[in-house]
């Protein structure tokens, strides 16, 4: 056996360790930084990070680094997390579930037991203690798009091509297990002079013609057609077609709560969020219901991405582009992608042969909100908020108030709108704040981080504060000091004890975490200390880590929550 592993490794032309080869490729991918935790299943393998130019970032539990490698993943296309086998995997498998649902590539290389270890079942440590060392695997392998074994040299270069490219194409979460026996493995390093093929495979030419005929048909036929652009547009990466689209027809384009970020919302066809009865501007909702046409890019109809199921359009004047299908009205084209059929779409239509109507008109509501009592509501806020935020900044909203606040910002253009509406886990934004801001200073983009999130919400992850900290990152942090879990509260037990919260010192914690001397501070309890803050160019300059307890009613909530919380309370109490 040892001869024959020999005479293998020498005929390669170029031998390399397979931690090392998995890790150039990450690189070559574009990642700079891995999450993760350390473990003595994967000790070896973090040794190699650093000279194949990987940054190490140590979070203080696997399931905020799995929520940082999401977040990661949102601003630099692909994020990785690197955990040890059963307890650091197990812990992350909550994190990388979301990634699932949202559409999100991530790359979970989790260290195992050697393959001689496996086979002979041993008793080890982080095991369930009956010799199955599959049973992890499997747990994962429902929540990822591809599951890598790394157990014969001959076929693990391969396999990590392969699961990286199917992770980039599919976006979404892949599984690499990899043993102690093969970290230092032998595989074929000259493979890295061919980067990893990322280009999607074409459409069938025949059933993309004939669809995007049909679409033209429909497209020049209809009397008041929109563009509704949801979250698969962001996440299979179309946005450079959906922004020709709206040049080359000028027709009235809407987007989701989960597609926020994916339009310039200053051009002049923007018409805000549709999102049924929750729509912002509440014309929005109006134009979109009345249209003979709508061509939705990338839906993802969920609950909190609709306010509760509270479209009112017909799929006869539908006609909805996904990533791996197309569907125009009541017939669906399998295998066809949007991509090529936009690009087509795109090549052959004029505004000229379209009746284009006009959009609504999108402002950021302040003065229209603005009341007499110095109180900051949740009304007055999201407004001002978009007059706060600059091109190109990067926003993440919590599941709760912040998530439903967001539909009434107007964003300036270049701003990417980070938030976990179909997964929902509470606490998701500390740890995906981490990521996308260290995605931001890997790229030296200059570009603000700024992470609105409920008190509720950030005591479940609050620790991963010291690692934003001990990263020198600097991204501005409000905490909205509402007294407990406002958005359980709105559909269900408004008094109950179960919404509330301990009361935390929460900016006290910059302090306990590191940050005394590097990061500011601020408590804030009205609209005029709010507005100071908001005009200060010191905190606009945003040079430090910036935390904010930002005081408001406990029974104040976005009127896009409350109307979405009666929906899912109807829903939740529906019997067959």
């Amino acid at each position: 056996m040892g001869a024959n592993i020999n005479i293998r490794v020498q005929n390669l032309e170029q031998p390399m360790d397979v931690a090392e080869y998995l890790f150039r490729r990450l690189h070559q991918i574009g990642v700079r930084s891995v999450h993760g935790l350390p473990g003595d299943y994967n000790l070896i393998a973090l040794d190699y990070l650093p000279s194949c130019g990987l940054k190490w970032v140590g979070s203080v539990n696997e399931l905020n680094a799995a929520y940082a490698a999401d977040g990661y993943a949102r601003v630099k296309e692909m994020g990785a997390l690197i955990t040890t086998f059963g307890v650091g995997e197990l812990s992350a498998i909550n994190g990388v579930a979301g990634a699932f649902s949202e559409h999100i590539p991530v790359v979970h290389i989790v260290g195992c037991p050697s393959t001689i270890s496996q086979r002979n079942g041993m008793l080890l440590h982080h095991t369930l203690g009956n010799g199955d060392f599959n049973v992890f695997a499997n747990m994962s392998a429902q929540i990822s798009c591809e599951v890598a074994k790394l157990t014969n040299p001959v076929e693990i270069a391969t396999q990590i091509d392969h699961a990286l490219r199917v992770c980039y194409i599919r976006s979404r979460p892949i599984y690499i297990m990899l043993p102690t026996d093969m970290v230092q493995a032998k595989v074929e390093g000259a493979r890295l002079n061919t980067p990893i093929d990322l280009s999607e495979p074409d459409n069938e030419p025949e059933s993309e013609a004939y669809v995007v005929d049909v679409v033209l048909k429909y497209l020049r036929a209809a009397k008041n057609p929109v563009i509704l652009v949801d979250a698969c547009a962001i996440r299979h990466r179309v946005l450079d077609e959906v922004h020709d689209l709206i040049e080359k027809t000028n027709l009235p384009v809407f987007v989701t709560p989960m597609g926020k970020g994916a339009v310039n919302e200053e051009h002049p066809t923007y018409g805000g969020v549709y999102a049924g009865a929750g729509s912002s501007p509440p014309q929005a909702q109006e134009i979109v219901e009345s249209s003979d046409l709508i061509l939705t890019i990338g839906a993802l109809k969920s609950d909190f991405n609709t306010a509760g199921f509270s479209y009112r359009t017909s799929q006869l004047n539908t006609i909805d582009l996904h990533s791996d299908h197309c569907v125009v009205k009541y017939s669906t084209y399998p295998g066809v992608q949007m991509r090529g059929v936009l690009r087509q779409v795109i090549n052959q239509i004029s505004a000229s042969e379209l009746n284009v109507q006009p959009s609504p008109v999108v402002e950021n509501e302040v003065a229209k909100n603005l009341d007499d009592s110095p109180i900051i509501t949740q009304a007055w806020l999201w407004p001002r908020v978009g007059q706060f935020l600059q091109k190109k900044d990067i926003v993440i909203t919590e599941t709760g108030t912040a998530n439903f606040g967001i539909w009434d910002t107007k964003f300036p253009s270049g701003v990417t709108a980070l938030s976990q509406v179909l997964w929902g886990s509470i606490g998701w934004s500390v740890g995906a704040c981490q990521g996308a801001a260290l995605a931001a200073a890997d790229d030296n983009s200059g570009r603000r981080t700024i992470l609105f999130v409920g008190d509720g919400s950030f005591q479940l992850t609050a620790q991963e504060l010291s690692t934003m900290i001990r990263l020198k990152l600097k991204p501005i942090i409000f905490v909205i000091c509402n007294d407990g879990f406002t958005i359980e509260r709105f559909i269900h037990g408004m008094e109950a004890e179960y919404n509330d919260i301990s009361n935390w010192d929460f900016k006290a914690l910059v302090d306990v975490f590191g940050g005394s001397k590097t990061a500011k501070k601020f408590a804030v309890k009205t609209k005029e200390s709010l507005e100071q803050l908001l005009t200060d160019p010191t905190f606009n300059a945003a040079e430090c880590l910036q935390f904010v307890e930002l005081y408001m009613p406990k029974e104040d909530a976005p009127r896009a929550l409350i109307m979405t919380a009666e929906a899912s309370a109807k829903n939740n109490a529906k019997k067959d």
